[in-house]
Parts: structure tokens; C-alpha cells; sequence
């Protein structure tokens, strides 16, 4: 499995991967650091160039996953990485309470550690869902979409793909928010919200279009 990226969020998706198995055959790439060496922990070889990527999903098979935060930066690395012929996989940790009825978890999606999702959720692909994160019943997370640690999402609520909800953030009930939208940390979402928008506050009202 290679892990994109080598700090941060990246270290977190090891340490999910670490509570399922005991991690063998896992490599990170960063091309952008210059303060990081050739492993992580002395352990995990850091991939600094596509070459080396390329020859890793020969030797170790082509899995990987993005340990790096950020919708419309996953969005770009899924595209870069399977351009490199990698298959996209995600991460669930077994300490996640996932319902056991109509739920729908796309590729390349990150579920952290004591995050609950309920019945009839359907997650898109490459979602990262962080720690502690509430999603409620028939709701829908479009792809690429970042959930910050403890953001609820309650029932029958839909997210559009490429959105950035910040940490703590509240949605209500029936909310629709929109595409490529920012929530900023603390929010309480009580209506719906368009595509394109900087939104902030309880409630949370659009500050701006981006």
C-alpha cells in the first residue's frame, strides 16, 4: 500500500492501518517536503520521485491511498496516481461504528477512529471522514468531500462533492449543501447552501462566493 503524502493526516491513515493488521508493504510518497528523509519512524520507506512509485506498484501491487487533507488536492493526487496506474483504496478504522443496513462506502474513502455512521449513508469516493465524525441516517457525502474531526451531519442530509466542512461544525436535519463549499470550524448549518461558497457561523450564514 503506498500512502500519499508523509506528515500529518498521513500518519493518521498509518496508524488505521496498523489497528486492522500489522502494516507490512507500506510505503509514503512526498515529492514536495525537503525537511523529510528516506523513511518515516525509520520504517516506512518516502517515495520522492514517480519513477520509484512506479516501480513500487510492480514489486508491492498498486494500491494506494491519500493521506493528505484537502477536497480539491485529493482530487488532483486520485487523478495524478491513476494516471501511474495505481487502484484507489481507502481506510476504515474497526474502532468506526458503521450501521449495518443500506450503506454505501465508495473507493479510496478514510473512516478514523470513533466516527458513527448510521443506516442508508451513501459515502463517494475519496471522502476522509476524521475523527469522531457523526453522519445520520439518508444522508448523502458527495465524492471527495472532508469531514474535520467532529462534525455531525444529521439525517437526510446531502454534502456535494469537493466540499470542506471545518471541525465541530453542525449540519441539521434536511440541509442540502452545495458543491466545492467551505463550512468554517463552529458552524451550525440550519439552511441550505449554494455551490460555491465561503459559509461561517451559527447560524451559518455565506460570507463569500470562491
Amino acid at each position: 500500500m503506498l500512502i500519499i503524502g508523509a506528515k500529518g493526516f498521513a500518519k493518521e491513515v498509518l496508524e488505521v492501518f496498523s489497528q486492522n493488521i500489522e502494516p507490512e508493504n507500506i510505503a509514503f510518497f512526498d515529492n514536495v517536503n525537503t525537511d523529510i528523509g528516506d523513511f518515516l519512524y525509520d520504517k516506512f520507506r518516502i517515495l520522492k520521485t514517480y519513477d520509484e512509485v512506479k516501480h513500487f506498484f510492480d514489486s508491492n501491487g498498486s494500491e494506494f491511498t491519500i493521506g493528505i487533507g484537502n477536497p480539491q488536492l485529493r482530487k488532483m493526487l486520485y487523478d495524478e496516481f491513476i494516471s501511474l496506474g495505481g487502484v484507489f483504496s481507502g481506510c476504515i478504522s474497526p474502532f468506526a461504528k458503521i450501521g449495518s443496513f443500506g450503506n454505501i462506502i465508495e473507493q479510496g474513502v478514510n473512516i478514523m477512529t470513533d466516527t458513527i455512521i448510521t443506516n442508508d449513508v451513501k459515502i463517494g469516493k475519496g471522502v476522509l471522514i476524521n475523527l469522531s465524525c457523526t453522519i445520520g441516517h439518508d444522508s448523502i457525502i458527495g465524492d471527495f468531500v472532508e469531514l474535520c474531526p467532529d462534525v455531525n451531519v444529521s439525517g437526510n442530509c446531502k454534502i456535494g462533492e469537493l466540499t470542506f466542512i471545518g471541525t465541530n461544525s453542525v449540519i441539521l436535519p434536511k440541509v442540502t449543501i452545495g458543491k466545492n463549499v467551505i463550512v468554517g470550524a463552529g458552524s451550525v448549518v440550519t439552511k441550505d447552501l449554494p455551490d460555491n461558497v465561503l459559509a461561517f457561523g451559527a447560524p451559518a450564514k455565506v460570507i463569500k462566493s470562491i
